[in-house]
């Protein structure tokens, strides 16, 4: 899409006050995905990031020909407005450029070299040089129209979740994209937003699902519909069946990250999973196949 088709941000808004996130008192409309009783997804985490440069278009393309049916990918917002796909807040380990997504302009960063920091089996750098770059949000949308997307809402920016919420809306893409992150602010501030579709459960909620009985989980008001957990997390172990029962009784999606192995993707989706996100679509989507054939 052209440049000059970006949603660029307004001025900063007032800061929004802390509230529990696990109390929402306007709570917004529910999504569209229908939480556990959705088909399983085997999630493309950044693409097939163990076969190409992460986050670039031909890896995720690469991963949804290897049977992935589902993109997980990452947004930063620039200096100049437009949401841009990257993990880390600057371009050193991909790029090279030891230089903050947030304070580069999307020219800037149209110029770096988003196959350099990728290491072949062999070593070396075989992306390097070959034409890759970091895309917008946009153009990822508008590339694989349709297929369900989480987004990693990483910039803490005030003005990122707003204009990634503009940028849903005019792309029609609410229904297919759930909008996750790390920050409980960027959660509140999507739910607050009226977000049309789903979000992933903030840090908060998730240690509240993992730590109290369902008895007392039901008191609360979760707004989220998927809980996005690695299998083991702080000495717990959060894939047993009946951990997976409890949060489907809550009406929430399990998923899982990053499962590498198909043993442990078959495990897990025995045990009840609804979706795992991998690096490696190539080993891990075939196990998928083989539950739905």
């Amino acid at each position: 899409m052209p440049a000059a088709q970006t949603d660029r941000p307004s001025a900063p808004p007032k800061a929004l006050p802390m509230s529990k996130p696990l109390r929402n008192r306007a709570t917004p409309p529910r999504s569209p995905d229908p939480g556990p009783t959705m088909k399983r997804l085997v999630y493309a985490h950044r693409g097939a990031a163990a076969e190409q440069p992460e986050n670039t278009l031909p890896s995720f393309r690469l991963a949804l020909d290897l049977g992935a049916n589902a993109l997980e990918t990452d947004a930063q917002l620039t200096a100049d407005g437009p949401i841009v796909v990257s993990h880390d807040p600057t371009g050193a380990r991909m790029c090279g450029i030891a230089r903050p997504i947030a304070k580069s302009t999307l020219a800037e960063i149209r110029s770096w070299d988003a196959g350099w920091g990728f290491s072949g089996p062999s070593g070396g750098r075989p992306f390097a040089g070959k034409g890759y770059s970091m895309p917008t949000l946009e153009e990822l949308l508008v590339e694989f129209p349709g297929v369900p997307l989480n987004v990693d809402a990483k910039s803490r920016h005030p003005e990122m979740v707003p204009t990634l919420l503009r940028l849903l809306r005019r792309l029609r893409a609410q229904e297919h994209v759930r909008i996750a992150s790390f920050s409980d602010l960027n959660v509140l501030r999507a739910r607050r937003g009226r977000y049309e579709g789903s979000t992933g459960l903030s840090p908060m909620e998730v240690a509240a699902v993992r730590l109290l009985p369902l008895g007392a989980l039901r008191q609360w008001k979760l707004a989220g519909r998927a809980l996005q957990v690695s299998p083991r997390s702080g000495g717990l172990s959060l894939d047993a069946p009946g951990f997976i029962a409890k949060c489907h009784a809550l009406g929430l999606r399990v998923d899982y990250w990053t499962i590498n192995s198909p043993e442990e993707a078959r495990r897990l989706f025995a045990a009840g999973a609804d979706g795992v996100m991998t690096d490696d679509p190539r080993a891990v989507a075939p196990v998928l196949r083989g539950l739905d054939g």
